[in-house]
């Protein structure tokens, strides 16, 4: 055998990469004195031993797919999987391979390429974090994409994002994932615990290292305007915990991931903006046309009825000349808030502008229920309104169109309800 002449062994052994021979079953016939360094093993441990049952069990398939292809006297330059150690690390082990026909042999030299391949692995992150907030589709995908990426670089079955509102001293989850905990409520930073911690230092905090049950590893998210909120890992005691070469990682993704969650949160603000009523939160005129037009084609479709309510508010000109436009404001709102109320969670109340206000009903069995939701209404805006110091009482004008008997479309629909209403608006002014 050629690891049988003294001088080669020497001269193996005296090489800062790993050299190994494996029989055609794949045992380790011979390592030199650089692979115990490298996996972790005396040479005793390994020789004899399959060299499959070190390699991470992701990349075994293709591990066996390489052997078979040198075996067939196909080399292999500089193939590339990962072996795990003996206390547990993972390492990346670049290899050159060849067939030694003669001895039924396989030869192969390793390099340790962990720290190359760590290295591209965190750029690469960075680079898909950056990417994912610009392609994300809202804020629960973004943090979708962040909980696959860091699940690359370290473990993170479980993993949660927490936001903090300092206006209201509020801890929020608007992402967790965890294998045994259910998702916590809203609630005040509690005193001590691991999150208000990060939080309020701005640090990374890693707990548990011990004999804890858990080893929890959270890092702060810092924007622009302090502590946003914290990006926390966590494994249990029956898994391998966290170092603080995780931690220094994880704090050091973390300026990426608070920038891409402001960049999509400043952008979800914007798109809010452009399609809900900053006063009242009701979808605005665009929103509310669009969704017209969907339960229309869906109405078609499915040959349903839909009705479209329109609503304005008596006299409202005489509530701001008389009590402010503060005043004002607060009636709306208040109007919008009982509008909600008088509906179903599948029908939309929108806010043209003013005092005008629409709702839209889908699916109705018949157009005598517009009417039950219009009594609905009026009993609703009928009763007083506690706004500050000011009691009012108020009553509305309302018009209403049901698809098709009105209109085949959003235009006529809203033609017929408008001009119902100041139908109705007229007949009231004339009565009194």
């Amino acid at each position: 055998m050629i690891t049988d002449h003294p001088l080669l062994t020497n001269l193996m052994d005296l090489l800062v990469d790993t050299i190994c021979v494996v029989d055609e079953e794949g045992r380790y016939v011979f390592i030199s004195a650089a692979c115990s360094d490298l996996l972790g093993y005396m040479p005793e441990e390994l020789i004899g031993r399959n060299m499959i049952e070190l390699v991470h069990p992701d990349d075994r398939e293709r591990t066996l797919q390489a052997a078979a292809n040198v075996m067939r006297g196909q080399s292999h330059i500089h193939f590339e999987n990962r072996y795990v150690r003996k206390d547990g690390c993972i390492i990346d082990i670049m290899w050159s391979a060849r067939w030694l026909e003669s001895e039924r042999l396989r030869l192969a030299v390793a390099r340790d390429v962990t720290v190359l391949r760590h290295a591209a692995r965190v750029q690469s992150a960075l680079y898909r974090i950056s990417e994912a907030a610009h392609s994300a589709d809202g804020l629960f995908a973004l943090y979708q994409h962040i909980h696959r990426i860091i699940g690359e670089l370290l473990p993170a079955d479980n993993f949660f994002v927490a936001q903090y509102d300092e206006t209201d001293d509020m801890l929020s989850f608007p992402y967790f994932v965890d294998e045994r905990e259910p998702e916590p409520e809203p609630h005040p930073p509690g005193s001590g615990t691991p999150i208000t911690t990060v939080i309020q230092s701005g640090e990374a905090l890693l707990t548990g290292t011990g004999t804890a049950p858990a080893t929890w590893l959270g890092v702060p998210l810092i924007s622009q305007n302090g502590v946003m909120g914290a990006l926390v890992v966590q494994v249990y005691f029956d898994s391998t915990g966290y170092t603080d070469e995780d931690k220094n990682l994880l704090q050091f993704v973390s300026t990426q991931i608070a920038a891409a969650i402001e960049r999509k949160q400043a952008e979800t603000r914007l798109r809010r903006m452009a399609r809900y009523d900053a006063l009242t939160d009701l979808p605005n005129r665009t929103l509310f046309h669009d969704r017209l037009d969907t339960a229309v084609k869906r109405a078609h479709r499915d040959r349903e009825l839909l009705a479209l309510l329109y609503l304005d508010v008596d006299k409202f000109k005489h509530v701001n000349d008389n009590f402010g436009h503060e005043t004002g404001d607060l009636l709306l709102r208040e109007v919008a808030r009982r509008l909600v109320q008088c509906v179903r969670a599948s029908d939309t109340v929108g806010r043209m502008g003013g005092d005008e206000f629409t709702v839209l009903l889908i699916d109705i069995r018949e157009p005598a229920c517009a009417e039950i939701v219009m009594e609905k209404i009026h009993a609703a805006i009928a009763a007083p309104f506690e706004l500050g110091e000011q009691t009012l009482t108020i009553s509305a004008s309302i018009g209403f169109a049901v698809y098709p008997e009105n209109g085949g479309d959003r235009e006529q629909l809203f033609r017929h309800a408008d001009t119902s209403m100041y139908a109705v608006k007229r007949k009231r002014r004339a009565s009194v």
